[in-house]
């Protein structure tokens, strides 16, 4: 009997700053979009469905947040191939002024091949989202990295 593979894509990373603060960047939209998305239509809040849109790339999905845990825990629904999937952040406390963040994407329903690809892309993306988070509050720094992933003239290897 072979074993189930893995169907979910996992990263975390830990933010020198608050619970409250790190947890904050990721549901306030005028801070999420200094590292992640061009434009938010609205905050997080359970239930709510909000479009998250990536200029740079044309592209726009629909996130329906199903848990908001304030300090603690987001889980939205987005988009999938395909069947939509869900994101969870889950936020723990180091000190008082550190966070750990951790991301897991769940619902791949791909095989084989396919389904490393997905996971492998989903892990990469959501890696230099919190590489982008830790930059911008910690240091100040838009690191454009969300951005620079997939430049114009230069094709995917």
């Amino acid at each position: 009997m072979s074993p189930q593979p893995v169907r979910s894509s996992h990263t975390g990373m830990l933010i020198r700053k608050s619970i409250a603060r790190v947890y904050e960047a990721f549901v306030d939209p005028a801070i999420t979009t200094r590292f992640w998305f061009t434009h938010g239509s609205g905050r997080l809040d359970a239930g709510k469905p909000v479009e998250w849109r990536w200029a740079m790339y044309d592209v726009a999905v629909t996130v329906t947040p199903r848990a908001i845990e304030p300090g603690r825990r987001i889980l939205v629904e987005w988009p999938g191939d395909p069947e939509p999937r869900t994101v969870e952040w889950t936020f723990e406390p180091v000190g008082e002024e550190a966070t750990f963040v951790r991301i897991t994407e769940h619902g791949f329903t791909a095989s084989g091949a396919d389904l490393v690809r997905q996971i492998a892309e989903s892990t990469g993306g959501f890696t230099l989202v919190l590489a982008g988070a830790k930059a911008f509050l910690e240091h100040g720094l838009d690191l454009n990295l969300v951005a620079d992933r997939f430049p114009k003239g230069i094709e995917e290897h």
